[in-house]
């Protein structure tokens, strides 16, 4: 693609990996140039917290804002009521109200880290598709809206076609998703003047279905960018790690646990993750990528602390980085490193390290722990593990027991 964008918001998401594809380059880079453009991404309140997965999202909402423009995040009060089919292969569970709006109190911490929320031009937006879409008559909407939708483009999108090419049931409900998807950039562009949706790119086709609609009820020239499906260079989905998902908010993952994610990158990742993730200059994650050796590690350490740094603070990186030269140059038991805390009651007569090795998150299974041991990559207070069949008891775990599964994943246990 030759494009060379004048405004400064998509040079940035071009040079910085952020763009898969746009509905008109040359269109929304002159409106990003003629004044302030606000645009959304919609997020679903399916927990109470986001994870890594959506957090090339969050950092294009927060460029957008460093360059002039305005960032609106969008809760899907009412689309979490229904649930995203896009490339799904089961119906999503449905989730009550009370539910929603828990997960929504929690995501909305994550949003306070990275983009700013004021009366200012380009001071961001913090709204819930249930103000519309809770209240929608159902014959006047499918009257006045449902009209402009063909069954038949509908079911050429990837999204509704993989599904059924695998003859997996598609429900009525999730059917509904996209219609009520590209409802919400028509109402957005009516009342708050939203020129751009942004989305991962499984949104293409609700992000196309919006804009055709409200070119239709409204006559409003609007676009749509979307940015690639990230996964890491060996194939895994971004956002889960061995241990589960990579949450965003420190009460689900702790400052030290996320940022031992990102210090685990691998050597290949180092560079496009530096570019997507932190806001040091291109050149210098150029470089920083493709530093060899011992040297890359170093690279990875500074990943780990910008990207901590915006998520959860300078003070918490700063932290979790002397916990884990701790750890891993002294040896010792760093204050900051995951904890697992048993009642005297739980332990009792002895409780087998097969089970605190899972329960202290090092392993996802009791068949993996076992495997873990017999592989020589578990080690208790940095001695080896040999012995599957091993039971603490009380006694042994009264000074905190530091677990480790391989060099990089360490655990706390204790009696409390």
């Amino acid at each position: 693609m030759t494009y060379h964008p004048k405004s400064d918001f998509m040079a940035i998401m071009m040079t910085r990996g952020f763009l898969a594809d746009c509905t008109d380059y040359q269109g929304l880079d002159e409106a990003l140039v003629k004044g302030v453009v606000p645009a959304y991404i919609g997020f679903d309140a399916t927990a109470k917290s986001l994870h890594v997965g959506s957090l090339i999202q969050i950092m294009m909402l927060r460029w957008l804002q460093k360059t002039g423009h305005k960032p609106i995040t969008l809760m899907g009060g009412g689309t979490t009521k229904v649930g995203d089919p896009s490339f799904r292969a089961d119906e999503r569970p449905l989730l009550s109200a009370a539910q929603i709006d828990d997960n929504i109190a929690g995501i909305k911490k994550v949003f306070s880290a990275y983009i700013r929320y004021d009366e200012s031009p380009s001071g961001a937006l913090m709204l819930n598709n249930a103000e519309w879409l809770d209240g929608l008559n159902y014959l006047d909407f499918l009257r006045d809206i449902g009209r402009h939708f063909s069954i038949n483009r509908m079911l050429s999108f990837e999204s509704v076609k993989s599904r059924l090419d695998r003859e997996q049931s598609l429900s009525f409900l999730e059917f509904n998703y996209m219609i009520l998807q590209a409802y919400d950039f028509l109402e957005l562009n009516r009342r708050y003047g939203c020129l751009l949706q942004m989305g991962g790119s499984d949104q293409w086709g609700n992000i196309i279905n919006g804009i055709d609609l409200t070119r239709r009820v409204l006559d409003s020239e609007i676009y749509g960018l979307t940015s690639p499906l990230l996964t890491t260079s060996d194939g895994k989905k971004m956002g889960k790690s061995a241990a589960g998902a990579v949450w965003l908010n420190a009460d689900m993952l702790s400052s030290y646990e996320f940022w031992q994610f990102w210090r685990n990158t691998t050597d290949a990742d180092v560079g496009r993750f530096l570019k997507l993730y932190t806001e040091l200059p291109v050149e210098e994650c150029d470089r920083l990528g493709a530093l060899g050796g011992s040297e890359i590690n170093e690279a990875k350490i500074i990943l780990a602390n910008e990207v901590t740094t915006l998520a959860h603070g300078r003070a918490a990186a700063e932290a979790a980085e002397a916990t884990a030269r701790e750890v891993f140059e002294k040896g010792g038991i760093g204050e900051d490193l995951p904890t697992l805390t048993l009642s005297a009651g739980e332990v009792g007569d002895g409780i087998s390290i097969v089970q605190l090795i899972v329960r202290a998150g090092l392993a996802a299974s009791g068949k993996e722990a076992k495997r873990l041991i017999s592989d020589s990559g578990a080690r208790m207070n940095d001695e080896p593990l040999t012995d599957a069949g091993l039971m603490l008891s009380a006694a042994d775990l009264a000074a905190p027991v530091k677990l480790s599964a391989g060099k990089k994943r360490h655990a706390l246990v204790q009696i409390g």
